[in-house]
């Protein structure tokens, strides 16, 4: 295994892991609203479910798609339309109730496993890793190291990221503040499908 590509596609994952998209956008704002507890299979589907997301593209179910191009791009704009439902959602989601539990329920692991499937950010992270350090090692020790270390950082990075929204409890504590909070994340959420509803657009 050559261990300077290695180094280069962990430094890859954590980055694309940690930083802002749409996984992350809503697991913060499912800390806030739900706390961890509650979170916690939504937390799992997220990092389980990419994983499995990018040993099914490693074995040929990406380049399969990619073969089709209007079938990938109805998939893309599939998952557009529908983190504009969530980013709906989340706009017009309630405060916590008395009790420190958000009104209505949290994603579900299986929702949020299948939900990586319409994730434009996972489908670029997938493919962009699949392709880039596929000479990481033979296959399929590639693909099985890449699901590894994605599971690894996706555990600790989703984790990260409802702590980080559990803890704006403290200090989003009114009712009004949280709306507004609410709202900025579903803008936030929003403006990470730029990017991929800008390449789509002919």
């Amino acid at each position: 295994m050559a261990s300077d590509i290695l180094i280069a596609f962990v430094s890859f994952a954590a980055v694309t892991l940690f930083t802002p998209g749409p996984n992350n956008m809503m697991l913060m704002t499912s800390g806030l609203n739900f706390g961890f507890r509650r979170t916690l299979p939504h937390l799992l589907g997220v990092a389980l479910g990419f994983s499995l997301m990018v040993l099914l593209v490693g074995v040929g179910i990406g380049a399969a798609l990619t073969s089709y191009p209007r079938v990938y791009a109805a998939m893309q704009w599939g998952g557009v339309a529908y983190l504009l439902y969530l980013a709906w959602a989340i706009a017009t989601s309630g405060p916590p109730t008395r009790d420190g539990e958000g009104r209505g329920q949290p994603m579900t692991f299986l929702g949020a496993a299948a939900f990586q499937w319409i994730n434009p950010k996972g489908w670029v992270m997938a493919v962009g890793a699949v392709t880039t350090f596929a000479s990481l090692a033979a296959f399929p020790l590639n693909i099985a190291t890449m699901c590894a270390v994605f599971g690894v950082l996706g555990l600790a990075s989703s984790g990260v990221w409802v702590l980080f929204g559990q803890a704006l409890r403290r200090l989003l504590s009114n009712p009004r503040t949280v709306r507004i909070f609410n709202v900025a994340m579903a803008l936030a959420l929003v403006a990470t499908l730029w990017p991929i509803a800008a390449s789509l657009w002919p």
